[in-house]
């Protein structure tokens, strides 16, 4: 029996645990240390952003960019509804209202001009919105030289999620590095991985500072323990901080290897009749996850029933993210659709795209789909 092949399973090395080991050596064992302070000026440095706080995850870090522009009751944060529900539950923990918006049928990234629709109705209502939350899908920045103007214009601070995004570039610019302040997820499947964690990064420091203060309790700067206000226990480990220091100096080789594999995929359905890669004509995409839209009139076969075909050869492969306005939790919020999300939904296809994956598991994921559009053709 072959061993599962993963979507996206971490890619830890000697590096990784080599700095593991001097972490736990040094006793800087808690929520605070060398390698913490290390992690978040490399990370920032690999932005362009003024300063960074690392936290325990990349949820974590959205509630707290959330709070510190402000949302809360009475007012909306705008959300893509093709999106990880991470990004939609940050926007309830602060009390906001969530916003679902659709897409791009090309990469799946935020629709600008129902986005710009949007914040012209609310300004016209005088409805507070507090931030627009674009997200990075699957490793392929959204169109920031459309966005920023749309939300400079209506006076709305973006808040970047760059969850998936860490390496990736668009227009010579680092995700991370557009809004506001830019979030990474740290995620035991991300491109870079701490096994949990999260980093918010941002050139203004007073919003860094407040961030790393409610991410430590609130705690004030005295010698015994005041609170004046709610804090949050969301500080990463100086342990995991050390691993994510591997993982940063590895990165840009890691991106490679999945590039080369999305390239792979390019050449597997270039001559496949109604399949395309999403976001394929992005260069500055990190890859995090290769997927393919399938048109079913043209392809003749269904995306699910190569899910199918892969699942029974021990290959693991994942439907793009269910949009938000279908989910229950999120049933009733406003949403201005045009159907795009949920077909993508419908027809998208997350295939295997790890750094760690080996020549022989590469090969047997292509010969296997290879086999499967055999017996369509």
């Amino acid at each position: 029996m072959n061993a599962t092949i993963y979507l996206s399973a971490p890619d830890i090395g000697p590096l990784e645990e080599s700095y593991l080991l001097r972490a736990l050596r040094s006793g800087w064992v808690a929520p605070v240390g060398p390698e913490i302070d290390g992690f978040e000026r490399e990370a920032a440095h690999r932005v362009g952003a003024a300063g960074a706080v690392a936290l325990s995850s990349g949820t974590a870090a959205l509630h707290l960019g959330l709070l510190g522009l402000g949302a809360g009751p009475g007012t909306v944060v705008v959300v893509p509804t093709l999106t990880f529900v991470a990004t939609a539950n940050a926007v309830s923990y602060t009390g906001a209202e969530p916003v679902f918006v659709d897409c791009d049928p090309a990469d799946g990234n935020i629709d600008v001009d129902l986005l710009a629709a949007l914040l012209k109705e609310y300004e016209a209502a005088g409805r507070r919105v507090a931030a627009v939350v674009p997200v990075d899908l699957f490793g392929s920045c959204a169109d920031y030289a459309r966005l920023l103007p749309v939300c400079d214009a209506a006076g709305v601070p973006v808040l970047e999620d760059a969850a998936e995004a860490l390496g990736a570039t668009r227009g010579g610019r680092a995700a991370g590095s557009f809004g506001h302040a830019g979030v990474f997820s740290f995620n035991g499947n991300k491109i870079v991985t701490t096994s949990g964690g999260g980093m918010l990064v941002s050139d203004d420091l007073e919003l860094v500072e407040r961030c790393r203060y409610l991410s430590t309790q609130a705690r004030q700067p005295l010698p015994y323990y005041e609170h004046t206000e709610t804090g949050f226990n969301y500080r990463l480990s100086n342990l995991l901080a050390a691993v994510g220091r591997a993982q940063l100096r590895r990165l840009d080789l890691m991106i490679a290897r999945r590039r080369e594999l999305r390239v792979r995929y390019a050449e597997l359905f270039a001559a496949v009749p109604g399949v395309r890669l999403l976001g394929e004509s992005d260069p500055g995409a990190n890859n995090w996850l290769t997927c393919i839209v399938v048109d079913p009139d043209q392809a003749g076969w269904h995306a699910r029933e190569l899910a199918a075909h892969l699942a029974g050869a021990q290959i693991e492969t994942r439907p793009v993210w269910k949009p938000m306005h279908m989910q229950p939790v999120f049933a009733g919020h406003r949403s201005m659709l045009t159907g795009v999300a949920e077909r993508l939904f419908a027809t998208g296809l997350a295939l295997p795209s790890g750094s760690g994956l080996s020549d022989s598991q590469i090969a047997r994921v292509l010969s296997t789909t290879a086999d499967f559009l055999g017996t369509r053709a």
